[in-house]
């Protein structure tokens, strides 16, 4: 069958391709050291299954809910935000609106669907998730991209950004916490940001903050817009219940936006997906979101534990100068082009993929490569298996990496 250009030119989720793949070696009885994973390896806080299963009496969770999702859930996370952003609601409220959606991607997708016109440029973060560019082509937009390096421990310099805006720029996105970087942007960074955001009024900000629950070292996560509320008029901010209630199954996300936009989003939305799962937003408005935070502190203290141990494994095996401290979200990048591994290339061209090939198939561990983020002969890895997996994992990285 004849396939459109547009699905053509869509490339495959490496992430969900090498996922797959190791389940399926798994499968087959080999021992795979899976670091590609982004998603924690434990079921959600209990209350909140208790929740699910509660709702499983109730017609209404098997009925389609409201193409936006349930107001009361809107109403729910819009507060949520406004409280852990220490926004006032009143000053909020009348302006912006909560959309439901089936996950942070298709949340994603659908705002760069409502405000992208063919030729508008969408300036990326280099590491930026994989799936930015992909869905700002479709919709026919260009991807811009600002390079950053593990020297800066991955965080895009402002200046780089004011230099590539130009009259076509349409969209900023800013990932913070960053995957696959594994670092937040700092006050300073998100304050300079703010002033740049200002300097620009045609510039429309899309903050992706799925892992903003998730940070383990202070001083914790801020936004651009906490400085200069007047930017919120501009701002879509996307988030999940995905990694922080350790439900990626379960495909739940939403936006915040300007009324208008929502709106658009919610014609994408009901002409496409209709509303979101019924049950978990029924079971999600009957959860009580401080349980959250208890929920959460052993999740960041397993990652802070793992993060010291690459830290201690790269340092042992004289590594230290590839290294760089993450702060949040499950993941590190090992920039390649430092290790003694790296002196067989002739690093001209990307060898991620064929790095992490042999990764796969002689160490039993896999990685994504870095190309797919935007950052060349690097790899991103998870930082959540059990620490003793984990351990063992990071030896065997470490004694390829110093390979000549």
């Amino acid at each position: 069958m004849l396939l459109s250009s547009r699905v053509k030119g869509i490339s495959d989720s490496i992430t969900m391709k090498l996922n797959e793949k190791a389940i399926q070696l798994t499968e087959e009885g080999k021992v795979i050291y899976n670091l590609s994973g982004g998603q924690l390896p434990i079921k959600p806080v209990s209350e909140f299954i208790e929740k699910i299963h509660h709702q499983l009496n109730f017609l209404k969770s098997y009925q389609y809910s409201p193409s936006a999702g349930f107001p009361a859930l809107r109403k729910k996370l819009l507060k949520l935000f406004t409280d852990t952003r220490r926004l006032q609601l009143e000053t909020v409220e009348n302006d912006m609106d909560v959309i439901v959606s089936n996950g942070s991607k298709h949340s994603l997708y659908n705002a760069l669907g409502a405000i992208i016109d063919p030729g508008d440029e969408v300036i990326l973060l280099a590491p930026y998730w994989v799936s930015y560019p992909e869905m700002i082509k479709f919709w026919g937009g260009v991807p811009m991209v600002v390079k950053s390096n593990v020297f800066d421990a991955f965080v895009p310099a402002i200046e780089d950004i004011r230099k590539i805006i130009s009259p076509k720029t349409k969209a900023i996105i800013v990932n913070s916490p960053n995957n696959p970087s594994g670092v937040h942007y700092s006050e300073a960074w998100m304050r300079e940001f703010a002033e740049l955001l200002k300097g620009n009024p045609h510039v429309v900000a899309i903050s992706d903050e799925v892992y903003a629950d998730i940070s383990y070292f202070d001083p914790k996560p801020t936004y651009f817009y906490q400085f200069d509320r007047s930017l919120l008029e501009r701002t879509i901010v996307v988030h999940a219940i995905s990694k922080t209630l350790a439900s990626t199954g379960l495909r739940l996300g939403w936006a915040i936006a300007p009324a208008d936009v929502v709106q658009a989003m919610g014609r994408i939305q009901g002409q496409t997906t209709s509303g979101p799962n019924s049950l978990v937003q029924r079971a999600l408005l009957d959860f009580d979101l401080h349980f959250l935070e208890s929920f959460l502190t052993p999740v960041k203290n397993h990652i802070r534990t793992n993060a010291a141990t690459l830290r201690e494994k790269f340092r042992e095996a004289n590594l230290g100068h590839c290294w760089y401290q993450s702060t949040s979200a499950f993941y590190f990048m090992i920039d390649f082009t430092r290790t003694p591994m790296f002196k067989r290339f002739d690093g001209e061209e990307d060898y991620s993929y064929q790095i992490a090939d042999e990764l796969l198939n002689n160490e039993g561990i896999t990685v994504v490569p870095g190309v797919d983020f935007g950052i060349p002969n690097t790899a991103r890895i998870s930082l959540v298996i059990e620490e003793v997996p984990f351990q063992e994992a990071i030896t065997k990285i470490v004694r390829y990496l110093n390979k000549f």
